[in-house]
């Protein structure tokens, strides 16, 4: 039966121009190069050329002309293993695409998306750029600021210079990690975007030549977010696992933004509280305000308080605190039980990529066990692991009590992480 199976898999492997030599010992993979030609994949960018040389895909930078060229992929893929090996004939810059888009730009289509790095001596290898997006904005290059250096010099370490060396990329829902000959090297959190199709790269400039083969995906699916804010049979938009807090002081506009407006002699806060409590996920919010003070809550409770919630904020306040933690207190059983005030702040990062004056600003919260991570229009500006932290509760948006608050909210939405999706994320 084993064997029938396998001459199964193979039939169907070649009935899509595949090569099951790569996949047929990799449970769940499936070849993405057939080892002949170029089937399944299309030209993007420069002027570098592509060719099947040996069973290879070589890519080969043509000197001196403007663009970055990628061969990718003709399918997208959300949730994935991706795993292959490359080697460098000559000196340049490369990297593999994953999640990625293109758009029309003058005349030629810009490839722009998730990076992972390569270059001839390992250095850099593994971490991830955001190609044709944020790469280079902020004075930020990496995406995963936060890699411990350690763990990147092991796997610059372990290149293997002018040989065949592995990469291994996966993403699951938020969760973004890659490996280099078996090292860790990048796991991070993002949410810029959950689909996206597989590119090789050849940058521009004065050389560069690099081979790619045995280039295998597993399929894992796609996680979807779930918003808040959802347009009903009628048209009309309203709350979905959610209630209103003060619902005299929300309205939806014929759009579907929220629109809130408090008043300083109201005491109370006005807020959105979901119905159901999450423990490990991503959520998000585009927001924008006119004075007071705001805050996406997480994993919070309900308390007697005028401000109810007790627990995590991402802090709205239209300031350099944007994106901060603060832990607010809570009334339980009567008693006052504090909080914890400022978990953690990044006032000069924060105030370089917030969007001024009346923008739109979005800001989203990873909580995974222990870890929390925060990051403000695309950026991280912080990723740290709080033991004390709560474990699960409520999310909510917040309109301070006691000040004059005019807020508006859209794309109000939780990816909830799985037991499933966790097995994956523990995987070394």
């Amino acid at each position: 039966m084993r064997k029938l199976f396998a001459a199964m898999a193979f039939g169907l492997l070649a009935s899509f121009g595949l090569d099951a030599s790569a996949a047929d010992l990799e449970e769940g993979f499936v070849s993405l190069f057939n080892g002949q030609d170029l089937a399944g994949w299309i030209k993007r960018g420069g002027s570098a050329e592509y060719q099947v040389e040996d069973g290879c895909i070589v890519g080969k930078c043509v000197p001196d002309t403007p663009h970055n060229t990628f061969l990718c992929t003709e399918r997208e893929f959300g949730n994935f293993i991706l795993r292959l090996q490359y080697k460098f004939f000559e000196p340049g810059n490369s990297g593999v695409q994953f999640r990625s888009a293109a758009r029309p730009e003058g005349d030629h289509q810009r490839v722009y998306g998730y990076q992972y790095e390569m270059t001839p001596d390992g250095g850099s290898t593994g971490r991830i750029y955001d190609e044709g997006r944020r790469g280079h904005k902020f004075g930020i290059i990496w995406l995963d600021a936060y890699t411990p250096q350690d763990r990147l010099e092991a796997a610059q370490a372990s290149c293997k210079q002018g040989e065949w060396n592995d990469v291994e990329i996966q993403c699951v829902g938020p969760s973004i990690k890659t490996w280099l000959n078996g090292k860790p090297v990048v796991d991070m959190f993002d949410s810029f975007s959950m689909k996206g199709f597989f590119g090789l790269q050849i940058h521009a400039g004065k050389s560069g030549s690099v081979a790619w083969r045995n280039i295998r995906v597993k399929d894992l699916g796609e996680s979807k977010w779930q918003p808040f804010f959802v347009k009903g049979d009628d048209g009309k938009f309203q709350l979905v696992d959610a209630r209103f807090i003060l619902p005299e002081e929300w309205s939806f506009t014929e759009d579907g933004v929220l629109h809130g407006v408090h008043s300083k002699d109201q005491k109370k806060d006005g807020l959105v509280i979901s119905t159901k409590d999450y423990d490990n996920f991503i959520a998000r919010v585009t927001y924008r305000m006119h004075g007071g003070n705001s805050a996406l809550y997480f994993r919070s409770e309900e308390t007697a308080a005028p401000w109810v919630l007790r627990g995590f904020q991402n802090e709205i306040g239209n300031n350099a605190k944007d994106s901060a933690l603060w832990h607010t207190a809570g009334i339980i059983d009567g008693k006052m039980v504090p909080g914890r005030g400022w978990v953690v702040t990044n006032d000069e990062f924060v105030d370089k990529v917030r969007n001024k004056d009346d923008q739109w600003n979005t800001t989203c919260t990873a909580a995974y066990g222990d870890r929390l991570v925060q990051t403000l229009n695309g950026f991280c500006t912080s990723d740290i692991v709080d033991q004390a932290c709560e474990k699960t509760g409520k999310l909510g948006l917040q309109m301070h009590g006691g000040a004059d608050c005019e807020m508006f909210f859209k794309d109000f939405e939780v990816m909830p992480i799985t037991e499933d999706m966790m097995k994956l994320i523990e995987r070394k």
